[in-house]
């Protein structure tokens, strides 16, 4: 959902050292990672060899389907050259849950499979990076994800964000994530050109995915864009000297946001080493390696054209960024 969440993190952090203890520091860092904080699997970063982040997205809350990850983007990143690839994975993917089951889902359910609702997100983790792993043929050690309920906090903590809407679209969206609370739809409207945005515009902005006029907003791989255009504006507020005041709370809002197999300082390396201005981007789609396909019981899926599956790998290896 979003694809580099990790630069807010190193950006919050950074700004908490100067603006509250560093025991304030150590306790986020444990809270949002199933690593201590200033220990490493990564030698920080100072590998040569290339290290793969599956960023997860979900919607984080009460209803079915919370921990459907609505958003799967590799961050591929080289540490000593900063060149970055990122890579969208369709959360609409048909595979088998669990490997070699015979059981067959849409990859956004891995997560719900391997965390057990939710229960264990290290084994939800797990297994989504598994699963990509075997999908893209990159090796995915690590991940984070990100509950959206959180990040609406995260983003109204810091003031909301200004972001520039590069295209106008209009969208149904849920009138409440939960739909026991309210099961109703509203419309959407976002209009080319500079936004203000607090955190729940910006979240529908990020996720909206029913796109009634404009066709392209639509795609998977457009929504994965709206939410790099979202960390971007936030990152942006970040860097600002008037927001440092809030970034206890916003260090609040985080932790009940982002939760990791990367310790603290690895995160904080990875965040440095980064180059996003310039990454190459890459999405697994129709438009490429994967088709249309219906499922048995007639939902919409995607599947690897012509039933080839290292023909994705192939194309994943083609993207990269060397």
């Amino acid at each position: 959902m979003i694809t580099s969440l990790v630069v807010l993190l190193l950006l919050c952090v950074v700004g908490g050292f100067a603006l509250i203890t560093a025991q304030r520091v150590l306790a986020f860092g444990s809270a949002i990672s199933t690593q201590t904080p200033l220990s490493t699997q990564t030698s920080y970063m100072g590998t040569s060899d290339r290290v793969n982040l599956l960023v997860m997205g979900f919607g984080g809350s009460s209803h079915d389907g919370a921990y459907l990850t609505d958003s799967m983007v590799v961050m591929s990143l080289l540490p000593q050259s900063h060149h970055t690839t990122l890579i969208s994975v369709p959360r609409d993917l048909w595979v088998q849950i669990p490997a070699n089951s015979g059981n067959y889902h849409k990859i956004n359910y891995t997560y719900t499979y391997g965390s057990n609702n939710g229960a264990n997100p290290a084994g939800g983790g797990d297994a989504a990076a598994q699963k990509v792993s075997v999908v893209t043929g990159l090796d995915v050690k690590y991940w984070l994800t990100i509950n959206f309920t959180g990040f609406r906090d995260f983003i109204n903590a810091i003031g909301g964000v200004d972001v520039y809407v590069p295209d106008s679209f209009t969208a149904k969206y849920p009138a409440n994530d939960d739909p026991n609370i309210n099961p109703n739809w509203i419309k959407v409207h976002f209009s080319k050109g500079m936004q203000h945005m607090d955190g729940e515009t910006a979240i529908r902005y990020a996720r909206a995915r029913y796109v009634l006029d404009n066709a392209a907003e639509g795609s998977d791989f457009a929504r994965s864009a709206r939410q790099q255009i979202i960390i971007k504006s936030a990152l942006s507020k970040v860097k600002q000297i008037s927001t440092w005041p809030s970034l206890y709370n916003a260090l609040t809002a985080l932790q009940h946001t982002i939760y990791t197999n990367l310790s603290l300082a690895d995160l904080m390396q990875f965040a440095l080493k980064m180059d996003l201005n310039n990454a190459h981007r890459a999405g697994l789609s129709n438009q490429n390696v994967l088709v249309d396909d219906t499922a048995p019981d007639g939902e919409a899926i995607l599947a690897p054209a012509n039933g080839n599956w290292q023909a994705i790998k192939d194309y994943v290896k083609q993207q990269l960024y060397n």
